[in-house]
């Protein structure tokens, strides 16, 4: 089976979705596939091998020149092939300022229009290049976003075309009117075009079916999926380390409102008023994007005005390795979203490496949980009965242990990349067939 999976890099941060559409067409190669990663926007950026093709398509700076200038939708390929440098994109991103949906509305619609809007050339250029190939058995997209080419490509390729949902409610619902609104319809005018949708979640299914107007059994459910291999060491590690340390709470997720860095530190605050917990240390990990640093500044200040300031560390952005060093030094990890997470693939992270979790009762922490048993779900956006529920568990380190064994196992053998591979491909085989 040929596959044309087309992903959506996010700039210079890493990216939960690019992070998953690596994974797995590392994982659908293993498995004899023959998967052509492809970025549009910017080149992804991955803390594992970059599966990637060394080339862009809708290069960032392309579309939006073209968005904003009307002589960029005429430039001659020669010069849309340097703009769209992976080279160039990346030292773009690695300097410019960060983006925001609220500034994207007329680009993002236009984008959904295709080969009617203003980046008509560039829907040309993939069909071209695509026919060009030894012809895909299936496209899939990454996200909904990024599908205003798909009536083209099946027109030029006569091919199945699937979309991974993965988010696409939380870009739109953050559009701007009256762009939100005519992102919405002209989604729901692509969907005809669409053979099927992929979702990590039954809540997330029922979301995007209620959101876009799709009939809910056009959607089928793929377990999310971890590469494993190189969490074992660490489970391991963080099992002998439980007992002889302070009791340590993380948090692994980008820096910003949304993701409940704010509800955390509240939590943290009241758990060290707890008896048995004056030592309890916090440990915060991720992308801090310019957009984000007051917000960033302003939770710091207030852990050290509260006298934490010895006891918490921020350590950035973290690739890999880091990344399994950060979770070996913890007890549990909190990342208290206020919106509804789609996929949460830091819970399924934190479970290989042997670290339970607490996180939201609302998204897809339900469902994983009790797929996993790897921790604990709290009310959304109630600090006191998340500081609650952490010195329950930091104050029995067995009970916390036999949720991190339980919640491995689980991933290492159910929610792992391969298996994610396998059913992903059981259901891709439906459309070619």
């Amino acid at each position: 089976m040929k596959i044309n999976y087309l992903t959506a890099g996010a700039g210079g941060m890493y990216c939960g979705s690019c992070l998953h559409d690596n994974t797995l067409a590392r994982a659908l190669h293993r498995l004899g596939v023959d998967v052509q990663l492809i970025p549009t926007y910017t080149p992804i950026r991955t803390d594992e091998e970059d599966a990637t093709i060394d080339r862009v398509f809708f290069g960032g700076l392309n579309v939006y020149l073209q968005q904003k200038l009307f002589l960029f939708r005429y430039l001659p390929g020669i010069l849309d092939r340097w703009l769209d440098r992976p080279g160039l994109i990346r030292w773009i991103t690695s300097r410019a300022m960060e983006t925001s949906p609220r500034q994207l509305g007329a680009l993002a619609v236009s984008m959904l229009q295709g080969s009617r809007g203003r980046q008509r050339k560039e829907v040309l250029r993939l069909c071209r290049w695509m026919q060009g190939q030894q012809k895909p058995d299936l496209l899939n997209f990454s996200n909904i976003l990024i599908a205003g080419c798909v009536p083209s490509l099946k027109q030029a390729l006569n091919v199945p075309v699937v979309v991974t949902l993965q988010g696409d409610d939380i870009f739109l619902d953050n559009l701007v009117e009256p762009y939100r609104g005519r992102a919405q319809t002209l989604i729901r005018g692509l969907v005809d075009h669409i053979d099927g949708f992929l979702v990590h979640s039954d809540y997330y299914a029922g979301v995007m079916s209620e959101y876009l107007g799709i009939a809910r059994d056009r959607f089928h459910k793929i377990p999310l999926g971890v590469d494993t291999h190189d969490f074992q060491l660490a489970a391991e590690t963080t099992a002998e380390r439980s007992a002889a340390t302070s009791p340590t709470v993380g948090y692994l997720a980008r820096i910003a409102e949304e993701k409940g860095l704010h509800v955390l530190v509240d939590a943290f605050l009241e758990l060290r008023q707890r008896p048995g917990m004056e030592d309890a240390r916090l440990r915060i990990a991720g992308w801090l994007g310019p957009g984000q640093q007051k917000y960033a500044e302003t939770q710091f200040a207030r852990l050290r005005a509260a006298g934490a300031g010895d006891v918490f560390e921020y350590v950035g952005e973290i690739d890999r390795r880091e990344k399994i060093e950060f979770l070996q030094s913890l007890d549990l990890l909190s990342v208290p979203t206020t919106y509804r997470e789609p996929k949460g693939l830091f819970v399924l992270e934190a479970l290989a490496a042997g670290v339970p979790v607490v996180v939201p009762d609302h998204g897809a922490f339900p469902e994983l949980l009790g797929q996993t048993g790897g921790g604990r779900l709290v009310p959304p956006e109630q600090p006191g009965r998340l500081a609650e529920t952490l010195a329950e568990l930091l104050g029995n380190r067995q009970l916390c242990r036999e949720l991190a064994e339980q919640g491995r196992r689980h991933v290492w053998t159910e929610l792992n990349a391969e298996t994610m591979a396998r059913k992903t491909l059981d259901v891709l085989q439906r459309f070619i067939s």
